[in-house]
């Protein structure tokens, strides 16, 4: 696993769902929105699915948990998983709740359709429709 600094901002969308992706030519990082992360003090647990390989949009790529709370993060787009954050995997989860949009990305990908933009949202998009009226995938 490779570790790496923080995304450059160059071509940044979002979901409905809170994720986030920047596009960097034909791969991307991609991680989770402060919104998802309400509520949860600390991290005590992340799970990844699988450390490489395809996945399709939607798909989860990790699981967060802190106490009861348990959140998924998804792919934005369709791709395949490079790596995954190494400052996360070596159990610095709390870089993810600090900086969520920046050294806390969750995943590197190589995008499947590398200027697809279907389902994504502009960030003026993201905060014009009201974070807050998004559905939210807190599980108890």
């Amino acid at each position: 696993m490779m570790k790496m600094g923080n995304p450059a901002k160059k071509d940044h969308y979002y979901t409905r769902d809170h994720e986030w992706i920047h596009f960097q030519g034909a791969q991307a990082y991609t991680g989770i929105c402060p919104f998802k992360l309400i509520g949860f003090k600390e991290i005590q647990e992340i799970i990844f699915t699988e450390t490489v390989g395809f996945k399709k949009q939607g798909e989860t790529i990790a699981c967060i948990r802190y106490k009861d709370y348990l959140i998924k993060a998804h792919m934005p787009v369709d791709g395949k998983v490079i790596y995954l954050n190494d400052t996360l995997i070596k159990g610095n989860w709390q870089v993810l709740l600090q900086q969520p949009e920046g050294i806390g990305w969750i995943a590197f990908i190589d995008l499947a359709e590398p200027h697809e933009r279907k389902g994504l949202l502009l960030p003026a998009q993201y905060h014009e429709t009201g974070k807050r009226n998004m559905p939210i995938n807190h599980i108890q």
